[in-house]
């Protein structure tokens, strides 16, 4: 059973004893960060370790750790590191699966801890980046002009011309600074010390990247066309901003990320799969296309975070094969074991699916179809079992970029966990009618040369339909049928059914959770159950088959586990029966 409390997601007390998602970020406990931080930092040679981890679990420390903490270690990162560490974290959405922007004051966040380790070194490090990243980061925070542009001057008949000035004044109680010939203003206060610290570094040590940074927030600032009503262009500054996330999403899917919105493309298509074909179902064009790009990329471009496990997952791409600097310490090697062992214990690095970790032989496991198949596939071809990894990682990778769970973003062992248990219910449910003859379910050979794309895509209809779509239609029933003696409570369930009614009918009855709040005061536990049932990624909550007095207990909607097999789902359909006479207890 998984309980997700503390996985990337805050939870607000309630009086009534329900621990509910909250819609604030996370705020992880301080000592348990500190505790971590402290453990990283202890170790021998760090200086060694840090430059060879890979970007993306620098990133999960950081995330774990808190930036403003992280000082010591993002002054180790290398250029290469903190560009590809800003492609995780300057960019943000404003919901699960909705397309990422980019986040200014994060920007000035990192530079303010930058700066905490020398505004040289910071200089050095940016100077190293793309620098219409730096252009574009700044022009959130600053305007800039020529100084001789600015300056105020008298006309040949005596009149003082301050327009710039003037305008200057309101942004942000006239926050200045000359530098390089250049005019700063302050479009915002925060993190102002920091950039006038780098950019005073810049045009001292790195004056030609300095030029080329101003007079591109220069041209930003001085941005702007008539709108005459024959083109349909965008400001310079957003169509910078487009620019930039075009290149981001290209290079995160060189290296096996999916952007939100073919991740949501994607998640779609699979919910309309149809089982009466009788060919099995090609696999999906949008998976097809992102596996001929990955192909068409080097395999030092690759990294798929959720399929690396073992101390060598922690390299960075290309420092297995290069060999340490002279001046390295011998047991470098020891150091970066070390940070393996400290990251895995603090469930930073994802562990390999539980499902496939090796389990009792005295008990069936769980998921036991696609263990299975998996296994066999690693003995007898593994250059397909290559393959199935590199598919359950970029279903993983989809989850993460165009789903929600309870509402909030996947982490990354969830997205793993959730990928195996629908592809696991999908080969229990695959189509017999496109099996060979007088086969009643896929051979262990199955997942030679059979992809787990379109398996996935048959859980994912299963779990959409008979769980989802199934207990939302039930609910509505059942609501439609109920009366109750408190008029407001009536008349909250009379909006649920409604609001419940309308998202059915779209194909979307997640969108309405907030109102099932109701529902709580009538049963804790059965609003906890609803809650998993109807959502994006249906789960199985732990409070399906508890007894009937486990209701009076303190209920939290993370304890769930994901539904992997047809005897939950039969289990789902038991607790809809029963829910009429819960609710009316």
């Amino acid at each position: 059973m998984n309980s997700f409390a503390n996985a990337g997601q805050s939870h607000s007390p309630c009086p009534d004893g329900v621990d509910r998602p909250s819609d604030k970020p996370a705020r992880r406990d301080a000592t348990d960060g500190r505790g971590l931080l402290d453990r990283i930092l202890n170790t021998p040679n760090l200086d060694h370790v840090v430059p060879r981890l890979r970007p993306d679990l620098l990133h999960r420390v950081i995330q774990t750790c808190g930036l403003e903490d992280c000082g010591e270690i993002v002054a180790l990162a290398t250029p290469e590191q903190l560009a590809r560490i800003f492609d995780l974290d300057l960019w943000r959405a404003a919901q699960p699966g909705l397309d990422e922007q980019f986040d200014a004051d994060r920007f000035g966040v990192w530079l303010e801890v930058l700066v905490e380790s020398g505004a040289a070194v910071a200089a050095q490090k940016l100077a190293e980046m793309d620098v219409d990243l730096v252009i574009a980061g700044l022009a959130q925070h600053a305007l800039v002009y020529d100084r001789a542009a600015v300056t105020p001057y008298e006309t040949t008949d005596g009149e003082l011309i301050t327009f710039y000035a003037d305008a200057i004044s309101v942004f942000d109680d006239g926050l200045t600074f000359d530098v390089g010939g250049y005019l700063l203003v302050a479009r915002r206060a925060d993190s102002w010390e920091a950039i006038v610290e780098v950019l005073t570094s810049l045009d001292a040590g790195r004056p030609d990247y300095f030029h080329q940074v101003m007079q591109g927030c220069r041209s930003l600032s001085n941005s702007g066309y008539e709108v005459d009503g024959l083109d349909d262009l965008l400001p310079e500054g957003d169509q910078v901003m487009f620019d930039l996330a075009v290149d981001r999403e290209r290079r995160r899917e060189k290296q096996g990320y999916a952007t939100p919105a073919q991740a949501r493309a994607f998640l779609q298509m699979s919910r309309e799969l149809q089982f009466g074909g009788d060919a099995m179902p090609p696999i999906n064009p949008l998976a097809r296309a992102y596996f001929r790009a990955i192909d068409e990329t080097t395999a030092a471009d690759v990294h798929s975070p959720s399929t690396t496990s073992g101390a060598s997952g922690l390299l960075a791409a290309g420092s297995e094969a290069q060999p340490a600097p002279p001046t390295g310490p011998e047991d470098s090697a020891e150091a970066v074991a070390a940070v393996f062992e400290i990251l895995l214990d603090a469930g930073i690095l994802a562990q390999p699916p539980r499902a496939l970790l090796s389990g009792s032989e005295a008990r069936t496991p769980r998921l036991g179809h696609i263990r299975a198949r998996l296994e066999f596939a690693l003995d007898q071809d593994p250059a397909a079992y290559s393959a199935r990894n590199e598919e359950l990682a970029y279903l993983a990778n989809t989850l993460m970029a165009g789903c929600s769970i309870q509402a909030r973003p996947f982490t990354a062992q969830e997205a793993s966990d959730a990928a195996i248990a629908i592809c696991n219910l999908g080969l229990e449910n695959w189509a017999p009618h496109w099996l060979p003859a007088n086969a009643t379910a896929p051979p262990i050979s199955f997942l030679v040369d059979h992809d787990l794309v379109s398996v996935f895509q048959v859980g994912w209809t299963v779990l959409y339909c008979e769980v989802s779509m199934y207990a939302a239609e039930q609910l509505i029933a059942v609501l439609d049928r109920m009366r109750c003696g408190d008029r407001e409570i009536q008349a909250g369930l009379d909006a649920l059914r409604i609001k419940m009614a309308k998202h059915w009918q779209a194909g979307a009855p997640w969108r309405v959770r907030d109102a099932l709040d109701v529902i709580a005061t009538l049963d804790l536990l059965a609003w906890a159950v609803l809650l998993a049932l109807i959502d994006e990624c249906p789960a199985l909550h732990a409070g399906v088959g508890a007894s009937q007095d486990s209701r009076t207990l303190s209920v939290s909607a993370t304890d769930f586990e994901f539904i992997s097999e047809n005897s939950q789902i039969a289990s789902v359909r038991e607790f809809m029966r029963s829910l009429p006479e819960t609710l009316s207890r």
